[in-house]
């Protein structure tokens, strides 16, 4: 195992691209819609391949397509520039939302299954996960647990199916997010997201490429790791974290520990959305206590848009607030700085 990850973010820094042309950006739609696309990472590119090792493969052992990878945008919202880079399995009803917030948004197919497989020593290096975090979504050599190459990264993959969206859904404007040479994303213009584990890798990645903000839904975790705390690409005031108090990861410390390890505690208190109004004093640290029955599972799921989330008597979710401000909220508007909680353990270890 490498003691540490390898940085390039002086590199990064120095190849960003220009900053965001979003008030130039419209559509052109003579009929104006939600659309919603699918292709298969395997038919995008042909370099592309499966890694069965670590349950990254493109069929299920029914034979169904396990490579799909899904986009959406709504040409009739004024585009906002960003593009959303959800990190976990499709979520149609995060995706209809952050639509209407005139945000694009891509869900890859990328190497995500490998957690309960590798980095299993006990105790764990604290760099293991990280590390491979980084290579799947990079592409590029972190870790000597795994062997992902570059086309079976997150970012290729993402360029991948956003170069084909272009040409495909040409009235969605997706062309704005490929970099002015035309091989890569504009990665200043992106929101990485995720839930849970995907949040985790978001955050890690955020660390490596500044992008345009992180949005951590339950999470981030990996509570025996240390790059919470690494030197950072992109600015703590564009991290935004969002859980609910029985959520296992709530209570044994780990994202109380990750939030301040990141440094959020900078940017305001800890609040609670079922008790205070957007915009929640301009915090990045945003917590609910919703009644769940004691679920610790159903809390976990219950901060994305679906079946487990707060709603009122007629079945409307009452988060929808704190999932607009999440994802839009200018990130140079942020809360007063506090002290570190003494009470959220950050040595935790194995």
């Amino acid at each position: 195992m490498k003691n540490a990850p390898v940085f390039s973010t002086l590199l990064i820094l120095a190849t960003a691209i220009a900053p965001s042309r979003a008030d130039d950006l419209e559509f052109e739609d003579p009929d104006p819609k939600i659309y919603q696309l699918s292709a298969r990472a395997s038919e995008l590119d042909p370099r592309a391949k499966s890694h069965p090792e670590i349950n990254f493969v493109f069929e299920n052992e029914n034979g169904k397509p396990a490579d799909l990878e899904n986009a959406s945008v709504d040409t009739s919202v004024k585009p906002r520039g960003k593009l959303v880079i959800w990190l976990m399995s499709h979520n149609g009803e995060l995706f209809k939302r952050l639509n209407s917030y005139g945000l694009h948004a891509i869900q890859p197919h990328y190497a995500n299954k490998w957690f309960s497989i590798i980095c299993q020593d006990k105790p764990v290096g604290p760099h293991c996960r990280g590390n491979v975090r980084l290579e799947a979504a990079t592409g590029e050599d972190f870790s000597d647990e795994v062997s992902i190459p570059g086309p079976d990264g997150m970012m290729e993959r993402s360029y991948q199916f956003v170069k084909w969206l272009a040409t495909e859904n040409p009235e969605g404007k997706w062309d704005y997010f490929l970099s002015d040479d035309g091989k890569g994303l504009r990665w200043e213009d992106i929101i990485v997201s995720g839930s849970s584990h995907g949040s985790t890798t978001a955050t890690r990645f955020s660390k490596h490429v500044k992008v345009s903000r992180v949005v951590a839904l339950c999470g981030p975790r990996d509570n025996y790791q240390t790059w919470q705390s690494l030197p950072s690409a992109t600015p703590s005031n564009r991290i935004f974290g969002f859980s609910h108090v029985l959520d296992g990861g709530w209570k044994a410390d780990h994202y109380c520990r990750s939030w301040e390890m990141l440094g959020l505690h900078e940017h305001g208190r800890i609040v609670n959305v079922d008790e205070t109004e957007a915009p929640y004093e301009n915090t990045r640290r945003l917590i609910t206590d919703f009644d769940v029955k004691g679920n610790e599972k159903t809390a976990h799921s219950s901060v994305s848009p679906g079946k487990n989330s707060a709603k009122d008597a007629d079945g409307n979710f009452l988060h929808e607030d704190v999932w607009r401000y999440l994802y839009t909220h200018p990130v140079e508007e942020t809360g007063e700085a506090v002290p570190q909680d003494d009470d959220c353990l950050k040595d935790q270890v194995q």
